[in-house]
Parts: C-alpha cells; sequence; structure tokens
C-alpha cells in the first residue's frame, strides 16, 4: 500500500479494498499496543509519525512523515502527531458451531457511529460480551467509532453482517427490550444468551422478534419520555448482566 493511499482509509470502500483501517492518537495507539501481545494479526501494523513522536518505541515498524502529511491522513481538526494503518480483522462469521462462552449483544442495523463507539466501550469494560452486528450497520471501523470506542474496539469480539434470522440457529434464548416487558432486573433477564437491540429510530421489525420466540424486557423509567438512547439502553443492560 503506497503512502499517497493512507488518506483514502476514511471511506470505507477504501478499508475494504486495502484491507486496513486507521488508528489516531497516542491513547488510542498504546491501545493497540497493549493488545497485539495477544493479537498477531496485527503484526503488519505500521505507525506514522511527525517529529514529535520520532523516538515512539513499539513492536511495530515506525515511520516518520511531515507535518504536512500527517494532516493529509488525520480525521481530526488537531492532529496529534501519530496514527497507525492496522489491518482488518477476517469478517467471516463462525456461525457452524454456536459459541455460548460470551453473551452476545446483537445490534439490528445501527447508524449512528458515536453510539456504537461507546457500546464498545461498555462491553469491554464489563468484559464477557461479543458485539454481533446485522447487515446495513455502521462500520465499526470507522475513524469516528474508533475514537468513540476508546481502544475497547481492540478488545470486543465481533461479528458483522449477521441476519436476524440466523440468531434462531445459534441462540437457544434471546431477549430485547418493549416498554411493556419484564423489568430487566428480574432474575430471569441474565439468563439469557443473545440480547437484541434495534436500530436508533426504528428498532427491530416485530415480525423478526416473532420468528424468534425472544422474550420482552423493560428499563423501568418515571415515564416522561418514551424511549432512550441505544447506547444507554445497552450499557444499562450490560450491566444488569453483569452483576
Amino acid at each position: 500500500m503506497k503512502l499517497n493511499d493512507l488518506s483514502k482509509l476514511k471511506q470505507k470502500k477504501y478499508r475494504q479494498s486495502f484491507g486496513y483501517y486507521l488508528v489516531e492518537g497516542e491513547h488510542l495507539i498504546l491501545e493497540l499496543q497493549k493488545a497485539a501481545k495477544n493479537q498477531p494479526q496485527l503484526s503488519s501494523t505500521v505507525i506514522y509519525v511527525t517529529e514529535k513522536y520520532a523516538h515512539w518505541e513499539s513492536v511495530f515498524e515506525v515511520v516518520e512523515v511531515s507535518e504536512a502529511r500527517m494532516i493529509q491522513f488525520s480525521d481530526t481538526k488537531t492532529p496529534q502527531g501519530i496514527i497507525a494503518r492496522v489491518p482488518l480483522p477476517s469478517r467471516s462469521n463462525p456461525q457452524a458451531v454456536p459459541d455460548h462462552s460470551l453473551k452476545a449483544i446483537y445490534l439490528y442495523e445501527p447508524q449512528d457511529p458515536g453510539n456504537l463507539g461507546t457500546i464498545l466501550r461498555s462491553l469491554a469494560w464489563f468484559g464477557g460480551f461479543k458485539l454481533i452486528m446485522s447487515p446495513n450497520s455502521a462500520d465499526p471501523y470507522n475513524p469516528k467509532v474508533v475514537r468513540a470506542s476508546m481502544g475497547a474496539i481492540f478488545h470486543v469480539p465481533m461479528e458483522f453482517d449477521v441476519s436476524v434470522e440466523a440468531l434462531a440457529d445459534r441462540f437457544d434464548r434471546m431477549a430485547y427490550l418493549d416498554i411493556k416487558g419484564t423489568n430487566i432486573r428480574s432474575s430471569t433477564f441474565s439468563d439469557h444468551q443473545c440480547f437484541i437491540f434495534g436500530n436508533e429510530a426504528r428498532g427491530v421489525p416485530h415480525t423478526l422478534l416473532a420468528q424468534l420466540e425472544a422474550s420482552p424486557y423493560s428499563i423501568l423509567g418515571c415515564g416522561a419520555i418514551e424511549s432512550m438512547n441505544l447506547a444507554s439502553a445497552v450499557n444499562i443492560c450490560a450491566f444488569q448482566v453483569s452483576h
């Protein structure tokens, strides 16, 4: 991959074409280096730095570039001067053998990068979760998602392009949120293997939920509004399951 192509990785089609994504900023790259100790697939990562970070120590290759170049590569208004080109993980989905060692959070067509990054951060904090996304979801390797995840993207197992219908072959007990459902503080809530959350605006079609025979649960509120932010809902449920 040529140096001139690096800025193209800000677009999804080029990330998929080249097989890399960008990680920007000192904190995120420190998290990346921690993750690399247990993830040999990250070995082809290259870190690009300006003179400010010329002595950056890393197991990865480090290449010094001009500040003008860094501005081209960066997705932020004020680049820190350090950015990494990271290989995309395989998008293959291990659906043949159901894996119940981790609780699954399934997102149906999430669109907001900030929400997705926040969800990843929460799942990494609690641990014991994997994230499964439907087709037509926001790209988790969008620079805004990577930044919002604060490094969690390196620590949460993810699967992509999994249809709602495919869940029935993988999980026996599934739950979703509904305002008329059972309180999530019920002891039965954490017994489920997969927790389904819908698109920020449309939710999950009830016809699909009916096919899955998923159980409805609710997060009790004061009733002042009818809905809550997707990331907030996932965070509350992840906390409940973890405790």
